[in-house]
């Protein structure tokens, strides 16, 4: 199972010094992601996505509220919500065999059945024929594949995904989200991507999350119903992307802008 279940999940960053202001990031945010379901948070920067996804992760904590995993609530950070970073987050002094690996000698696994897992992640993310290279005898994209597949060879319960294309070029980023479309078809598992890109919310998709400004809440909770793979100049995509476009674009607070740039708006 993998059904994610956030509570009316609240907050609250106390200030640096007793002259600062607490800093609410989340309020009262509730949704469910469904068991192997795909699902997008997304949202402009400092609406607290990322900060909600730590707390999936157990790297933080809420202030009110809560999530739970498939009914029970999620503790520290384990094996069963494992987390795809943007930066990749591999261990440098690591093969690729030995990165993939390494979050299965956490659930001591035998070194056959280790190397037996591995392996076929290896294989799923397209790098067989690089299990002993390094991560500086890489590419970006191919790196990000090793991410990928070391975050999968644990069989999570849900993928957390923090952005992982947006270091990446056009062109890579591009192949790695069809990439990654072509796993969850393979491996149906629950996946929950931060992202701002509106794109690649729709392209990999089952349902996106659009959240307000800080502090952050669920503006919307959008169904995508296309099939799979799904081409951006379709017209049921495009209209889609205007769609949450203007979601996104109506968070824009006017009396931020500064009155020159608002009179030309």
């Amino acid at each position: 199972m993998g059904v994610l279940q956030v509570q009316n999940v609240v907050k609250i960053y106390p200030g640096h010094s007793a002259s600062d202001e607490p800093v609410k990031a989340l309020a009262n945010v509730s949704f469910t992601v469904h068991n192997n379901e795909f699902c997008s948070i997304l949202g402009h920067s400092g609406c607290g996505k990322t900060t909600l996804l730590n707390i999936m992760a157990g790297f933080d904590s809420a202030t009110l509220g809560r999530i739970t995993l498939d009914g029970k609530p999620i503790g520290p950070p384990g094996w069963e919500r494992a987390m795809i970073f943007q930066d990749y987050a591999l261990f440098p002094w690591l093969t690729v065999v030995g990165n993939v690996s390494f979050g299965l000698k956490t659930k001591k696994l035998p070194p056959d059945e280790q190397q037996r897992l591995a392996q076929r992640q290896i294989e799923l993310v397209g790098l067989k024929g690089f299990e002993n290279r390094y991560p500086h005898q890489l590419s970006g994209g191919m790196r990000q594949r090793v991410a990928i597949a070391r975050a999968l060879a644990v069989d999570p319960s849900v993928l957390l995904m923090d952005e992982p294309f947006a270091a990446l070029d056009a062109q890579n980023r591009s192949m790695l989200q069809d990439e990654m479309v072509r796993i969850f078809m393979e491996q149906q598992k629950t996946m929950v991507l931060v992202t701002h890109s509106i794109e690649e919310a729709i392209k990999l998709s089952d349902r996106i999350i659009v959240m307000t400004r800080r502090p952050g809440r669920v503006k919307a909770d959008i169904v995508v119903d296309m099939p799979r793979p799904r081409l951006e100049e379709s017209p049921a995509f495009v209209a889609m992307k205007a769609r949450i476009r203007d979601l996104i674009h109506d968070e824009f607070d006017l009396t931020e802008v500064p009155a020159a740039q608002a009179s030309q708006a």
